[in-house]
């Protein structure tokens, strides 16, 4: 079972207090914004403001030089090419600076390669435009580590003009101009921006007008750029989201109506996370299962009916995406478990021919599911490529970098990576990446609280303060709270058993919690276990009624969780690995293996049941210790995740079982 370590944050009500007399506030609002980090009023009132503020587009290096191009360019009747990106925010950067050349009687085409093709420019792209008669180039999302595809583009005639946003390397490339904020001259005040808005910025430069001036044409599709690249949403980010999504509700345009039609989605309540798991996976779809293009046309697209048919079909693709999703995931979680990569530090999973469009998904799942970074392989041939995740604390890239001479190919940053090998190289590649992560020091993946809530004063109200806040996203996440020491009460199915319904007590305050996808069968507690719980607050409204309501995001058996517990897993992860480790912290007594015994001995026990039943007295390593001893020895058995006793079962020495005689005499059995 995956553990997080619970972080709960702190909060000053005193200065919660002081802010919301100053600025009128909302009492919760301000206790949310001080536990965030935010007590200056101004600070305050800029988080709470409606007004969009974005950072002056001149702060960009080359956008004056660029704009001044273009604008003579655009003045000289040049044909000019948008060269975008497959991923939503390549789309939608395209989508604008391809509509706004064509706003100004621009001949413009586009380019968008597919996956097959790979990110960014290629040379093969660059003589296809020119066939088509480009003269001018404009990158979008991509260029700033196109060194030779520019080159090949200045030997065919063709100025190319890059706007992106993601980190240079050492040499630049010898573009007309070079607009990303990564750039180590470029002094701009704010940096994590998406592809998107540096093309926008560019159009603003071009127009002579202040940024905010144009959000009203291109407001909503800046939001769904910005929500789909996952940038923080502080600072203009935030501007633009709660600006946009207001256009979006208000007055969506036709393609982004279409595709909120489709996927039956309630525009009036739609909010960031809407956005992100309905609109952003639909553009996504394209590019991932078949060509962006097709996202591309319907964002342009100004016909209802031929909008609705491409949305139908981007609904399809999404609808295939989720099965092939599914598909994959199942036989990537199997291979895992089968093989004992579970026990890794990295997880390192590869599959044939497993759709190169939906593994990134694949390994953020698998990092999730386990707790541990996860990198995906599909092998074709004598050739596999990937992708990983990680979470904050393990940097993926650094750990692929030291395993560089594995690999033809690697890219990406601190919690997302891609790499390409030769297929015979990945079971070295999997040594590397773990050697690495044994030596390098890291902590268990964390679930950050706000703070502690007290079920006696939840109410409706809390939830309205909360949305205040909003967007919420990477850098503002949605509040969750830690409700610590409820009992629980009483179990309810819900859904035909897809859902619970637990209903707890704390003190004198009974309330019922919401848990999501999880069945009766699979859930490891009983009524009477004192519990911790992770909780959302959202409202439900019902025949005129409105409710609060109460959804948990984790659950666990109240009690001390210290940084000993991440240490036992480490260690017991590694021991299964076969790496040498201090066998105390893993070798259980015999009153305590058979202490487990007796536990299963007077019922059938839900594995899981077990882990939290002995992890805050035995420890987590030495129950499972004891369970593989008791199995080894034939004592009991596992059958769909249900411990049993077996039957005519007799006594025997635990040191007949080779796992436990081995730790005993402190060695470890080499795996």
């Amino acid at each position: 079972m995956a553990f997080k370590e619970w972080e709960i944050g702190k909060h000053d009500i005193n200065a919660a207090k002081m802010l919301a007399e100053e600025c009128d506030a909302d009492p919760f609002a301000a206790l949310m914004a001080v536990s965030r980090g935010i007590d200056d009023p101004s600070e305050f009132e800029l988080l709470m403001s409606n007004e969009p503020v974005l950072c002056e587009p001149r702060e960009l290096s080359d956008i004056s030089l660029a704009a001044d191009y273009l604008n003579s360019a655009i003045s000289a009747n040049k044909k000019i090419a948008v060269f975008g990106d497959y991923d939503c925010d390549g789309v939608v950067a395209t989508a604008i600076m391809l509509s706004y050349l064509k706003s100004r009687g621009v001949d413009a085409l586009y380019y968008i390669p597919d996956r097959a093709e790979g990110y960014g420019m290629n040379c093969d792209a660059v003589k296809y435009l020119k066939e088509q008669g480009a003269e001018i180039i404009i990158t979008v999302d991509n260029g700033i580590s196109c060194i030779k595809e520019i080159e090949y583009a200045k030997e065919l005639g063709i100025d190319v003009v890059v706007t992106d946003h993601h980190l240079p390397g050492e040499e630049l490339p010898a573009a007309v101009a070079l607009v990303d904020p990564h750039r180590r001259d470029c002094r701009s005040s704010f940096k994590e921006v998406c592809g998107a808005q540096v093309a926008y910025k560019l159009i603003c430069v071009m127009e002579d007008k202040e940024p905010e001036q144009l959000l009203n044409r291109f407001g909503d599709l800046l939001a769904v750029a910005v929500i789909g690249d996952v940038m923080p949403l502080v600072n203009e980010n935030r501007s633009i989201v709660k600006y946009g999504i207001s256009l979006i509700k208000s007055r969506p345009r036709v393609g982004l109506s279409a595709i909120i039609n489709t996927a039956g989605i309630d525009r009036s309540t739609l909010n960031a996370q809407k956005v992100s798991f309905g609109i952003v996976p639909r553009i996504n779809t394209a590019g991932r299962m078949a060509h962006a293009e097709k996202a591309l046309q319907l964002i342009c697209c100004e016909d209802m009916m031929s909008a609705l048919k491409i949305a139908n079909q981007l609904e399809d693709l999404n609808a295939l995406r989720q099965r092939t999703e599914k598909s994959i995931l199942e036989q990537a979680t199997a291979e895992i478990d089968n093989n004992g990569y579970n026990h890794n530090r990295v997880i390192v999973v590869s599959g044939k021919d497993w759709h190169l469009g939906v593994i990134g998904i694949v390994a953020s799942r698998i990092c999730e599911k386990y707790s541990k970074p996860a990198i995906v392989l599909s092998v074709s041939g004598d050739m596999a490529h990937g992708s990983g995740r990680s979470y904050e604390g393990f940097g993926l890239f650094d750990a692929i970098y030291a395993c560089r001479n594995t690999l033809e190919k690697y890219g990406g940053h601190a919690l997302a990576a891609g790499v390409s090998l030769k297929t015979q190289n990945i079971g070295d590649f999997r040594k590397a990446i773990n050697n690495f992560a044994i030596g390098t020091r890291y902590g268990a993946p964390k679930l950050k609280l706000d703070f502690k809530l007290n079920p006696a004063a939840m109410n409706t109200d809390m939830v309205y303060a909360i949305k205040s806040l909003e967007p919420f996203g990477l850098g503002n996440p949605v509040p969750v709270f830690g409700i610590l020491g409820a009992r629980l009460e009483r179990i309810t199915e819900l859904s035909g058993g897809k859902h619970l319904k637990l209903m707890f007590k704390k003190g004198e305050t009974s309330f019922q919690a919401l848990l999501f996808s999880v069945s009766a069968d699979k859930f490891c507690f009983c009524p009477g276990d004192v519990c911790d719980i992770a909780v959302s607050l959202d409202v439900n409204r019902y025949n005129g009624n409105t409710m609060l309501s109460v959804q948990i995001k984790a659950i666990r058996i109240s009690g001390e969780y210290g940084d000993d517990l991440f240490e036992e897993i480490t260690a017991f992860d590694d021991f299964m690995s076969g790496y040498n480790m201090n066998t105390q912290m893993l070798l259980p007594s015999r009153e305590q293996v058979a202490e487990v015994y007796k536990k299963i001995a007077s019922g059938p026990v839900n594995e899981k049941r077990l882990e939290y039943t002995f992890i805050l007295s035995i420890g987590y390593a030495k129950t499972h210790i004891a369970l593989m001893t008791l199995s080894e020895l034939n004592l009991i058995s596992l059958n769909n995740g249900i411990f049993a006793v077996n039957n005519g079962t007799q006594k025997t020495d635990l040191m007949n079982s080779q796992i436990y005689s081995k730790l005993k005499g402190g060695t470890v059995i080499d795996r």
